[in-house]
Formats: structure tokens, C-alpha cells, sequence
């Protein structure tokens, strides 16, 4: 929204600018030869002009009336440090998300762990990873480290490597962070 007033304002200050660089001078006094031709005195000019610039004014205080009217907060006048870093409210806005009010949020990997509960087959990630349950991400970093190196395509020529570099994969990206290890072991404690 701002950037686009910025484009506004920029747009008609030109404008603004270029009507005060070209010269305008009124049309010669004499009478012309052909008599549709318009003529304006000095007067008429300057009516004319001010008119223009009296119009410019109205659109931009139209376009900016938002900003201009808008109540100032508190936070407003703070210097605080989600002001200066503008990618956290880029990503990390509450309006960005598909989430409708009213409607409950249905998270991928709930739906992800009833499927798999109801099917008997609910992973294991504490022991793909060889961890325990009660495993620091410090612990769970290093051991996925050492599970890579040693199920890596490139260095296993086993058949069964990719599915259980995904397996590796799969458990490293659930339990790597906090909600979704939060949310898995909600499930793994129904087991």
C-alpha cells in the first residue's frame, strides 16, 4: 500500500514538475485566420493553470487521505525492532495465512499422523533417527549428520538407500522443530 502511494506521490510530483518547466505563453493577440482557433488572454491562462494546480492538490490529499487521517499508536513513535526489519512482517503476517476466522486450522501432519494411526503403520522417527525420546536437537542434529553420511546414494550402492534417506529425511525434518515435534508427540504418547 505504501509503496504504491509512493508511485502516486512520485507520479504526480513530476507531473507537478513538468507543467512548471514547459513554458506557457499566451496566443498572440492578433486575429488569426481561421475562426475555430481558441484564444486565451493572460488571465484566462493563469485561471487556467491554477485550476490545474488546485486539481493536482485534491487528488494527491485523495490518494494520501488514508495516511494523512490515519490515528498514530504508541508503537508508532517507538523505536522498536520490528519496524527496522521488514521481512519478519513480510513473512511472518497474520494475513498471509489461508486460515479463515471461524474456521479451525487442519494441520498437514495431524492429518498426516490419524492416517497413519488408523492404518496401524504410525512411524517411529526416535528410532529411525537412533535416539531417545527425550532427545535434545543438539542430539538429534548430530546423530542425523551421522545417519546422512552413512545412508548417503553416493556412498551406499544399496537399492533400499533413497527410501531410507527419505525415511532420515522425513523424521529429521518432524523432530528438528519444536511444534511439530510437540505435535508428533502428542501422537507418539496415544501409541
Amino acid at each position: 500500500m505504501i509503496y504504491h502511494m509512493k508511485n502516486q506521490i512520485l507520479i504526480l510530483f513530476s507531473i507537478f514538475m513538468l507543467s512548471l518547466i514547459i513554458p506557457v505563453f499566451p496566443q498572440e493577440e492578433a486575429p488569426t485566420k481561421n475562426p475555430n482557433e481558441l484564444i486565451v488572454s493572460n488571465d484566462e491562462l493563469i485561471i487556467i493553470f491554477s485550476g490545474f494546480i488546485i486539481a493536482v492538490i485534491a487528488i494527491f490529499l485523495y490518494l494520501a487521505r488514508n495516511q494523512i487521517l490515519r490515528k498514530k499508536f504508541s508503537y508508532d513513535l517507538g523505536d522498536y525492532e520490528s519496524k527496522k526489519n521488514k521481512d519478519y512482517e513480510k513473512y511472518h503476517s497474520d494475513w498471509t495465512s489461508d486460515e479463515f476466522v471461524g474456521k479451525k486450522s487442519v494441520n498437514k501432519d495431524d492429518e498426516e499422523f490419524r492416517k497413519s494411526i488408523q492404518n496401524s503403520n504410525f512411524p517411529n522417527y526416535y528410532k529411525i533417527l537412533e535416539v531417545s525420546n527425550d532427545a535434545s536437537q543438539g542430539e538429534i542434529k548430530n546423530q542425523f549428520r551421522l545417519l546422512v553420511k552413512e545412508w548417503h546414494p553416493d556412498k551406499n550402492p544399496d537399492p533400499t538407500t533413497k527410501e531410507k534417506m527419505a525415511e532420515i529425511n522425513k523424521a529429521y525434518e518432524v523432530l528438528s522443530d519444536k511444534e511439530r515435534r510437540k505435535n508428533y508427540d502428542k501422537y507418539f504418547d496415544i501409541m
